[in-house]
Parts: C-alpha cells; sequence; structure tokens
C-alpha cells in the first residue's frame, strides 16, 4: 500500500490534507500570526485573503495534492477544530526529494509543535514516500526554526547567500539542513510516533 498520506496523527497533533472547508478557522489563524510571521514568512505581508480567495486557494492546494504535486497539510489539535499551522512535505526541493515548511499559530509557539509535526513529516517522506532526501530551509536569524532540523538529527549542509528576500524584498541567507535515507535510521525522527492513512482510509504507518 502506497501513499501519499492524507492524514497523519500524532501524540498532539492532526496533520491532514487541506479543505476548503478549512477556509474561516484558516484565515482566523493567519490573523492572529501576522505579526509573528511577518519576519520569516513573505506572504504573510499583505493582507489575509478573504474567504472566497482562501477558499480558492485551498480548492488548488487540494488539487496539487490529489495530482501528487505538492502535499500541503493543515496543523491541527487532535479534533480537528482548531488550526494549529500549516506545514508541507513540498515536491520543490526536486527528483526524489521533499522540503517540509511550517508555521505555527502564535498561541501556541513554544510548545514543541513544529519539531512534532516535522518529525512526523520526515517519517513520512522517507517510509511512505520513499525518497532519497529531505530539507528543511530557515532565515539563520530564525533561532527557534533552526533548532527542529538540528533535533531531528538533520546536518546543516550549507548556509546559502543571498538566495531569497525576506519580507521587505531584501536580499537574505537561508540555511538548508538535509537528512538522507541512508542517515535517516536512529534518527530521532525515525523514532516519531504516529498514525498515516491514505485517501481511502487505509493504514499506512
Amino acid at each position: 500500500m502506497s501513499g501519499p498520506a492524507y492524514r497523519i496523527e500524532t501524540e498532539r497533533l492532526l496533520l491532514r490534507c487541506l479543505e476548503p472547508t478549512d477556509a474561516e478557522p484558516m484565515n482566523a489563524a493567519v490573523e492572529v500570526s501576522l505579526e509573528h510571521l511577518r519576519p520569516w514568512m513573505p506572504w504573510a505581508m499583505g493582507d489575509v485573503p478573504t474567504i472566497d480567495e482562501r477558499i480558492a486557494w485551498l480548492r488548488s492546494q487540494r488539487g496539487a495534492f490529489d495530482l501528487d504535486r505538492d502535499y500541503a497539510y493543515g496543523v491541527f489539535e487532535p479534533t480537528g477544530r482548531e488550526v494549529l499551522g500549516a506545514s508541507g512535505l513540498h515536491t520543490r526541493a526536486g527528483e526524489g526529494a521533499r522540503e517540509i515548511g511550517y508555521w505555527v499559530h502564535v498561541d501556541h509557539v513554544g510548545k514543541g509543535y513544529a519539531t512534532e509535526l516535522a518529525a512526523a513529516l520526515t517519517k513520512v517522506a522517507f517510509e511512505v514516500n520513499g525518497v532519497d532526501r529531505v530539507e528543511i530551509r530557515c532565515d539563520p536569524t530564525n533561532v527557534r526554526s533552526a533548532a527542529v532540523p538540528r533535533k531531528l538529527g538533520y546536518e546543516l549542509e550549507a548556509t546559502l547567500r543571498r538566495r531569497t528576500t525576506d519580507s521587505h524584498g531584501a536580499p537574505r541567507d537561508t540555511m538548508l539542513f538535509s537528512l538522507f535515507a541512508d542517515t535517516y535510521p536512529g534518527t530521532p525522527a525515525s523514532r516519531a510516533e504516529l498514525r498515516a492513512f491514505d485517501a481511502a482510509g487505509r493504514r499506512l504507518l
């Protein structure tokens, strides 16, 4: 049985494929977290999308997921009612690889959720998707974000100079952390406890 994993359950979190019905709670979570996100997320500089705009975006994310083009996840508390953030196993890292991105609701920063969700997605990437490499990238000054891959056994591969722009359009550096399939076993990420399910609700992990 193969993926992708549409639903992932960890001890404290539910990660699942985004749906148009997530528009209102997602907008609410983004709006209250804007000031927290703006230093790191260029998309947070603009106004919060209208509900119709959010629905259109969510439809595009669901479509990409179903077509195996990209895999964006909403992050919820276990009942699925409250949005705690968002993440993804993004295909922009190239063939045989995934890049994990994440943000956490401002009211839930410091609870270890980013580490928990990144561990789960790392395990899914290697054990369900069968990739050879997983990457996590972040701004060198984003200390909280940079701590996540280090905790999970990733290694800092490089600091890429002036490869992206900050929220104001100015060039900025990016730290590139990577983990490979042959070094994944035995890492903290490999010991993540979770349950994963495919689109039909069948157990994957």
